[in-house]
């Protein structure tokens, strides 16, 4: 990045917060006033950061290591004086990140995804038969249900559950404090905080009991592997990777596969296709994953001299990076505010780029495709409930965003 500024800081200074109720319901809509005034705007609102509203400029930062640290990734602001969370590797610079990141790698590469495939089949099954006793439609009615408490949440966490040797039954626990710590207002600190305390203290003591006695589950594989340099991994280590895992695994992937569902069901058309041509849903999720981004991550400006797009930052500014933003730059991509289920070329980042690329991807894009599927199957008729809440629908989450509220008629 050149350190060269020839943008007038005051000139970027707009009035937006990620935490508003216009941002959290239509973001798309902010991303593009603020692309076409000036694609890297700063806010005052939340402790004040700056944030990048295309793909050159987001992608720029991502890669930049050495200008931007990984320390704080939180959308949310951090009181001063507040030690940050540690989560290998999301939290980690280079070059600890590549080593904590390798260890995660193999399991969430193809093999150990398709070994999860049948697990994630048998548990949305299993809530498509609650859904249909629920709706009444096992006995031929037509019934309304909110797809993303009954469905779409329940997926992403058994599944990462399994991986990580957790039992079922802790589910409500778990979800409660993905909520809590990813779709918590800004000023919510102390929600946070406690749900942190809490999901740390939980894998202390897991750490602790797998350290006398070995499962077959990732926390238990972890404390038999070593860094590089021979060290084992330390309890922190391991409870911080355990903590990303868990959080991370829920939302992005609770909030995706929502989000589909809530496009399905607005446009039929798509839906009639998808059930016409399964083996075109492969191409659609990319396609859901594109226009409904989930993310955004958070950088902290690391060095003393530094850029966005000319403008110049100071050394300890938050930039917020909304993955969503540069998913929709026209620049990048024709029709961008269109979803075209069969688009051919599709170079999204929904999964985050540079050394953060979501190591979940594999898993997540399985987790879709299973869910899709499976509801396809169940319901090839379903449309949105208009006439509950907010038009059917309802967005929530700043660092993790999308459909929380979802009724769907089914049974049609």
């Amino acid at each position: 990045m050149s350190t060269t500024a020839d943008v007038d800081p005051s000139s970027v200074e707009r009035d937006f917060d990620v935490y508003s109720d216009e941002y959290i319901q239509g973001a798309s809509g902010v991303w593009e006033e603020l692309r076409g005034e000036c694609p890297v705007a700063h806010s005052s609102h939340n402790g004040g950061h700056w944030m990048p509203t295309t793909w050159d400029e987001i992608a720029a930062v991502a890669y930049d290591t050495e200008n931007f640290s990984s320390r704080d990734i939180a959308v949310a602001p951090t009181p001063e004086g507040v030690g940050l969370l540690t989560a290998p590797p999301i939290t980690s610079d280079p070059p600890f990140h590549t080593d904590a990141r390798r260890l995660l790698l193999p399991f969430f590469g193809p093999t150990a995804v398709e070994e999860m495939v049948e697990v994630t089949r048998s548990i949305a099954r299993e809530r498509l038969d609650a859904i249909a006793a629920e709706t009444g439609t096992d006995e031929g009615r037509i019934g309304v249900t909110d797809a993303a408490d009954t469905y779409s949440k329940h997926i992403p966490v058994r599944v990462i559950a399994r991986i990580l040797g957790l039992p079922e039954s802790d589910e409500p626990k778990f979800t409660r404090w993905a909520v809590d710590v990813l779709q918590s207002k800004g000023d919510e600190f102390d929600r946070r905080a406690n749900a942190t305390r809490e999901v740390l203290h939980y894998f202390g003591e897991l750490t602790d009991q797998r350290r006398q006695e070995r499962a077959d589950d990732l926390p238990s594989k972890l404390l038999d592997m070593k860094l590089p340099n021979g060290d084992p991994l330390a309890n922190h280590h391991i409870t911080g990777a355990s903590f990303l895992l868990l959080l991370a695994g829920i939302d992005t992937t609770w909030s995706s596969i929502s989000a589909s569902l809530m496009h399905l069901a607005m446009n039929p058309a798509d839906r009639e296709r998808l059930v016409a041509e399964p083996e075109l849903i492969p191409t659609a999720i990319e396609e859901f994953l594109r226009a409904y981004s989930p993310v955004t991550m958070a950088r902290v400006t690391a060095a003393d001299e530094a850029e966005i797009g000319g403008c110049p930052v100071a050394k300890g500014d938050k930039v917020l990076l909304p993955f969503g933003a540069g998913n929709r730059d026209p620049s990048k991509f024709d029709r961008p505010d269109e979803v075209v289920i069969d688009r051919a070329e599709n170079r999204h980042f929904a999964f985050g780029l540079g050394i953060h690329r979501c190591l979940g991807s594999n898993l997540a894009r399985m987790e879709l495709k299973v869910a899709i599927e499976e509801w396809l199957a169940r319901y090839p008729n379903f449309e949105l409930a208009t006439e509950d809440g907010r038009g059917g629908v309802e967005w929530g989450g700043v660092q993790v965003r999308g459909p929380r509220n979802l009724q769907i008629r089914v049974g049609l």
